[in-house]
């Protein structure tokens, strides 16, 4: 019987080692890479049987690359493995098909069983988190709808000015001009109902778009 193929995604290379020790003696691993745009390059490439992968990375988010594979790839299976205890991550994460959310700390006892559950198209949420992220979802909180409203490309634009950076660095970090991001940023304000940029780095935290 063939291993379970997966493809490993995590900045952190120490991260990134410790994993590979815990998945290599029962999976096959394909592979493993740094960051959101090799995630879609690799995944695209390989067609792993499970994708293993932070949320936190450089460029484009898990929850990102999870959207566009999706949009190719829809069966795509996807276990999360981050530090974000964080409903808001979560219920992102699951809304968007991922298949598994489990904290790192939980990881050496978790992971695994998160990674076979996703091959045989089940979920596996850390119950550590379980119980909030259930209780969440029977209160139909809004957070979802509310995130919609908002592009891809401003979601972007949101993470890099919660991280502090100006309109000309967000530019030449996206490769556009400094009134683009401007536009997009009042863009968010208006279609969120949201006053002043302050309010709108408020929502960021809460409804957990940025990367902190």
């Amino acid at each position: 019987m063939s291993r379970i193929r997966v493809l490993l995604a995590d900045d952190h290379r120490l991260v990134a080692e410790g994993l590979k020790r815990l998945l290599e003696p029962e999976f096959e691993l394909v592979g493993a890479v740094e960051d959101g745009a090799a995630l879609l390059l690799e995944a695209a490439k390989l067609k792993p049987d499970v994708i293993v992968s932070d949320i936190s990375m450089p460029g484009l988010n898990g929850i990102e690359v999870l959207e566009r594979l999706k949009n190719d790839w829809p069966n795509v299976k996807v276990v999360f493995l981050t530090m974000h205890h964080n409903v808001s991550y979560a219920r992102q994460a699951m809304g968007r098909g991922a298949l598994g959310y489990v904290l790192k700390h939980s990881a050496a006892e978790e992971l695994l069983l998160a990674v076979r559950a996703a091959a045989n198209g089940r979920t596996f949420v850390s119950p550590a988190i379980a119980g909030e992220l259930l209780q969440a979802l029977r209160d139909g909180s809004s957070d979802d709808d509310q995130v919609q409203k908002l592009t891809q490309r401003q979601r972007e634009i949101l993470r890099l000015l919660v991280n502090g950076h100006s309109a000309k660095v967000i530019a030449a970090k996206l490769g556009i001009s400094p009134r683009t991001v401007e536009f997009h940023k009042y863009s968010m304000m208006e279609a969120l109902g949201l006053g002043s940029s302050a309010e709108l780095i408020r929502f960021a935290l809460q409804k957990g778009i940025s990367e902190p």
